[in-house]
């Protein structure tokens, strides 16, 4: 059975750092924001694993139906021998991947807990012995290092977390990934679709509530971490369709006016009544936009994948 293989390149105290300088930026800027990577401690990971079995978010089942249906083609298409995964969390859609990749020699997941990636990796290697895997405690939005293993590479980014960044910040990250990648290695992409405008607001806000009481974990996150006093209740989850930027916004709004003390920070956060706190936005795409972008890091789209409903794809692109 091969070893796991796990490299921290991430500082130990970069989690709290980050935190810090995201609230303190976010919460002083005008409109207010938080990044929505702040939602998943342990409660919030558990809250986000129910949100995907709601019937009304559909992304998690129609990437998955895509995976079921083409990771042949996909493993046809790529020839990997190393499959690198960003955000890799517990790997579990990766074992579509995995299964039809039968030429793989490596698997590199990357992924800011150590523990999902240790929980993750050794299961595989107790599933397939001869996987050599190497883990990495990361940042994937940063510049990365990966281990010497062969190509071609496969680096895989799913769930549509793309959508997370803004247009600036996506070419910064494709533009990385490119850096990472020889001529003829591939990036499998997920990105969910332009759609109604009712279906994505209710993706975003279930009957249930479960993705309000997500939305509003970010707060339990400050408190906790930060000393904060933020009251969930005093704020209401709101989802929004931009049509014109075509992305989704998260949103807490301030039920009146309030003072929010952040005593890590030093910050005495006034809310007026009304105002909103932007939590996440979450873009949709089209193939062609999604081409010109990775067009203008380096990258060919060769094959673009979607489900049977054409809500989410899954599109391969090639290092040039």
């Amino acid at each position: 059975m091969s070893p796991l293989h796990v490299t921290r390149t991430l500082p130990e105290d970069a989690t709290e750092a980050a935190l810090r300088a995201d609230v303190e930026h976010g919460l002083t800027d005008d409109p207010k924001w938080l990044p929505p990577k702040w939602f998943y401690d342990a409660r919030g990971s558990e809250l986000f694993d129910q949100i995907t079995e709601l019937p009304e978010y559909y992304p998690t089942r129609a990437e998955r139906e895509i995976l079921a249906a083409r990771s042949g083609e996909i493993a046809a298409a790529s020839g990997a021998r190393t499959l690198v995964e960003l955000g890799s969390g517990s790997s579990e859609k990766t074992r579509y991947l995995l299964d039809a990749l039968t030429s793989l020699a490596a698997y590199v997941p990357v992924d800011v807990s150590e523990s999902a990636l240790t929980q993750a990796g050794r299961a595989l290697i107790a599933e397939r012995p001869d996987l050599e895997v190497h883990a990495l405690i990361a940042d994937f939005t940063a510049p990365l290092d990966l281990p010497p293993t062969p190509g071609p590479r496969l680096v895989a980014f799913l769930g549509g977390t793309i959508g997370n960044l803004l247009p600036a910040e996506r070419a910064a990250f494709l533009a990385s990934v490119r850096a990472l990648l020889e001529p003829g290695d591939g990036l499998l992409l997920g990105t969910d679709l332009v759609k109604d405008e009712q279906v994505l607001v209710r993706a975003y806000d279930d009957a249930a509530g479960v993705t309000a009481a997500f939305d509003k974990n970010v707060l339990n996150v400050v408190n906790r971490e930060l000393g904060a006093d933020f009251d969930p209740d005093a704020f209401e989850h709101v989802a929004l369709w931009d049509a014109r930027r075509e992305w989704i916004e998260m949103r807490l709004r301030s039920r009146t006016a309030q003072t929010v003390k952040v005593p890590a920070l030093g910050l005495a956060v006034e809310f007026a009544p009304g105002e909103e706190l932007r939590t996440e936005v979450s873009a949709k795409f089209r193939e062609e936009g999604v081409r010109r972008e990775l067009a203008a890091a380096g990258l060919g789209l060769t094959h673009w994948w979607t489900d049977a409903q054409d809500r989410f794809a899954l599109s391969l692109s090639v290092a040039r």
